[in-house]
């Protein structure tokens, strides 16, 4: 099932050339309407007119999330705000917040590419969509909410705030057809029916569409087992537009890409270099019909890779790979490079453990140290002081055998994160 055959089936050459025109309207826009841009492309002596093809973007300079916070709040805008009908924006956690602008037509543009993603997922009119994801300054939520009310679904906007008890009412109570959350919530879900003695077959459940965090075939499989669902990987950053860059269709062969909107490059992140084709590196995206925050070759952070060729669902757009790990996620210890995404497959291979944990690196009389907070299910805390011991310890071992790494562990009661994290499943605290 296709939202929009027009575009998403449309022919490649066809495509390329609307990309191109896209493409540099939006470079227009931007040298007259952003200062950050038109200074930078003066001093990178760049001359937009010669951008005629969508080979010539790599002459662009890059932009990054520190160029981003600089802008800090509108100096990114390319419209006057009186044209600006809505604002999110990132966190902030990692230092300034980035305020994000959307017009009226890039609400409209959004809500249509979300659907189109969803579609491809298998939600229909008649799906009824419990958003789990956290409405507020962040995107995911409302992209979601608007795509889904596009389609004619009925949305159920339950927030990741409640209690996990409070979504499993509304999903039984409810009839919810579709999950729409980060794909730890979802574990943490099914860990807790099966703790409220609620077997999955009780609920209209049939399918989940998860993102906003790197996520694993494995997890994918463990999913799917505990709640007896087909799951769906979708992603999107809050730069970009939020929700709906990219995401599966029924074929679960790659994420794809909403070309007619967006230009897609993967970067050697060190060089700084194409890498060839099919090879992993960098996801750097050119937005080409943003008319708030266009961003021209924009560094994501997010390591993945494309897929060339026809899929068999009959869409034309790339497909890229599942994001493997973030450039700036990898930890370094002991001479061992490990991404925390390593981590949390080893560990959800040992029962009631929740997907959310804290490592904590320190530097004690010269040696680094690792430590990892592990929140597991309340029921577990029940049990004899020898099996919590013993569980702490084959993790330990796991750890050691499968990445090469030594940790401490520590066993901390449900959503003891959720908060002070930011809804994100892992944070590292490197105090090193």
């Amino acid at each position: 099932m296709i939202h929009n055959e027009k575009f998403e089936k449309m022919p490649r050459r066809e495509l390329e050339q609307l990309q191109t025109e896209r493409l540099q309207s939006t470079l227009n826009r931007v040298y007259r309407n952003v200062e950050f841009y038109r200074k930078k492309f003066d001093e990178c002596k760049i001359d937009i007119e010669k951008i005629t093809a969508i080979d010539d973007i790599k002459n662009l300079p890059f932009t990054t999330k520190e160029d981003l916070r600089n802008s800090y709040p509108y100096g990114m805008f390319a419209v006057p705000l009186r044209d600006i009908v809505r604002i999110h924006s990132s966190s902030g956690r990692t230092g300034k917040p980035i305020a994000i602008g959307y017009t009226r037509n890039d609400l409209k543009n959004w809500s249509e590419i979300v659907a189109r993603l969803l579609v491809a997922a298998g939600i229909t009119e008649h799906d009824f969509l419990q958003i789990a994801f956290d409405y507020s300054m962040f995107t995911g939520a409302f992209g979601i909410h608007y795509g889904a009310e596009s389609l004619g679904a009925s949305v159920i906007p339950s927030s990741s705030t409640r209690k996990i008890g409070d979504q499993i009412m509304i999903m039984r109570d409810y009839k919810t057809s579709a999950l729409l959350s980060t794909p730890s919530y979802a574990i943490d879900i099914a860990n807790n029916l099966k703790e409220m003695n609620i077997h999955p077959e009780e609920l209209n459940l049939r399918l989940g569409i998860f993102g906003a965090e790197a996520w694993s075939e494995k997890i994918r499989a463990t999913i799917e087992e505990k709640l007896h669902i087909s799951a769906f990987n979708h992603y999107g950053i809050n730069e970009l537009v939020g929700p709906g860059t990219s995401g599966e269709c029924s074929e679960k062969n790659g994420l794809h890409i909403n070309e007619d909107h967006f230009i897609v490059e993967v970067i050697d992140p060190h060089s700084l270099e194409p890498v060839s084709p099919g090879g992993e590196g960098e996801l750097v995206f050119t937005t080409i019909t943003r008319e708030g925050f266009p961003l021209i070759r924009y560094r994501t952070g997010d390591l993945s890779s494309l897929i060339d060729g026809p899929c068999d669902c009959g869409r034309t757009f790339v497909r890229m790979n599942r994001v493997a790990a973030r450039t700036d996620d990898l930890i370094v210890i002991k001479g061992v490079n490990v991404f925390p995404a390593q981590i949390e497959e080893v560990l959800l291979r040992s029962e009631g453990v929740a997907p959310h944990f804290q490592i904590i690196i320190e530097n004690e009389d010269g040696i680094d140290t690792m430590e990892i907070l592990i929140e597991v299910s309340d029921s577990l805390f029940n049990d004899e002081i020898k099996r919590l011991m013993e569980m702490k310890s084959r993790m330990s071992k796991m750890l050691l055998t499968d990445i090469g790494i030594t940790a401490r562990i520590t066993l901390v009661e449900q959503e003891t994160f959720r908060k002070t994290s930011g809804g994100k499943p892992y944070v590292v605290i490197d105090r090193r």
